[in-house]
Order: structure tokens, then C-alpha cells, then sequence
């Protein structure tokens, strides 16, 4: 589970930093600006969530994680620079890299003896706050404050679903997979279909 573990944090960082760059590009940001939301959106959600945790930061402990970042946002500015993208490609990417942090977030917790229910939530901010970041910084209104739409909904469901399971006694590696799954695709499917959550509103 450790080498699948890390696999999947290089890969959510290298998926999120393109989020980033995708992102900071429609923007019109410089090569600093776009490495900066690149950075931030690969490196937040992990950063907060080992904060919280009292554990060495990811990326401090292991600067792979900070070299795929910035090497990932450098090499896609200049794939993609010039080129006429449609302006929500970027949501693609950002379900996966959702499905990814989420997993990697909730498990990390799990192995530092976190409580069932903190390790969800914990798995859940090392999800969505590097896409927030990114939306702040690119200044849009963040994707899980968009009204109702299924985000952080998703991410938890997956994160539960991965507790669930490994209580069940199912491996944690194929605990791992069903779990990015059912992030993945209850995001997509709340794309495509516009599923929603109910929103508050006032009696008039």
C-alpha cells in the first residue's frame, strides 16, 4: 500500500498542477503567475491536511512531490500556451486529481491513527483546498461553493467509502481503487446530469 500510496500523491500533484496551469492560462498570467497557481493547487490540500496531522509536510519531507509540481506547470505552460482551450477543460482533471487527494488524504490520516471521522474530512480538505487555492488565486468563485454542485460531497463519499471498506476487511489497495472510483465518478456524473445538493433559500 505505501508504494501505491505514493504513486497516487505523485500523480494527484502532477494532475492538480495542470488543473492549475489550465486554470491560470485562461487567465492570460505570466510564467510566475501560472507557477505559483500551479504550485499552490498541487501542494495545498496536503500542506493544510500534515499541518493538522503535526507530521512533516509532504513535500518538505520528499521534494519529489515539489520537482513534479513545478516541472509539471513549466512543461504545460509551454505545451499549451497559444493554444485555444475550451475554458472548462480544466474540470476534467480536477475530478481526478479530486479522486486522487481525496484517497491518498484519507489514508495518510488513517495511518497516523486519526479517528474514522476526522480521517474523512482530513481526506476531503487534501482534496478540495488546492483547487480552491487555485480559484481564489485566479479569483472565480470556488468550485465548492458553486451552488450545490456535488465536490466536496463527492470527495467525502469516497473517503467514507474507503474507511468502509478497509473496516470491512477489504485490502487497502483494492479499498483504494473502488474509493477513487466512486469519487471520479459521482464528480462526473454531477457534471454531466448538473446533480445537485439542495441549497438554502428564504420564505418569501
Amino acid at each position: 500500500m505505501e508504494s501505491l500510496l505514493y504513486w497516487i500523491g505523485l500523480a494527484a500533484v502532477s494532475v492538480n498542477a495542470l488543473t492549475g496551469v489550465l486554470d491560470a492560462g485562461r487567465k492570460q498570467m505570466d510564467l510566475v503567475g501560472v507557477v505559483m497557481v500551479g504550485s499552490a493547487t498541487a501542494l495545498g490540500g496536503g500542506t493544510v491536511r500534515d499541518l493538522l496531522l503535526d507530521r512533516t509536510v509532504f513535500w518538505i519531507s520528499d521534494q519529489t512531490y515539489l520537482v513534479v509540481a513545478l516541472a509539471t506547470t513549466v512543461v504545460i505552460f509551454f505545451a499549451v500556451r497559444g493554444l485555444r482551450l475550451p475554458p472548462r477543460l480544466f474540470l476534467i482533471p480536477d475530478a481526478v486529481g479530486l479522486a486522487l487527494f481525496t484517497v491518498v488524504g484519507t489514508q495518510v490520516a488513517l495511518e497516523w491513527q486519526a479517528p474514522w471521522l476526522v480521517a474523512s474530512l482530513l481526506g476531503v480538505i487534501t482534496g478540495v483546498l488546492g483547487g480552491v487555492l487555485r480559484d481564489v488565486l485566479c479569483n472565480d468563485v470556488p468550485l465548492i461553493f458553486v451552488r450545490g454542485e456535488l465536490y466536496a460531497s463527492a470527495a467525502w463519499a469516497g473517503a467514507l467509502a474507503l474507511i468502509g471498506l478497509q473496516a470491512l476487511g477489504l485490502s487497502a489497495v483494492a479499498a483504494a481503487w473502488i474509493s477513487m472510483a466512486v469519487v471520479l465518478v459521482a464528480r462526473l456524473l454531477a457534471m454531466a446530469f448538473r446533480i445537485t445538493l439542495p441549497t438554502y433559500s428564504e420564505r418569501k
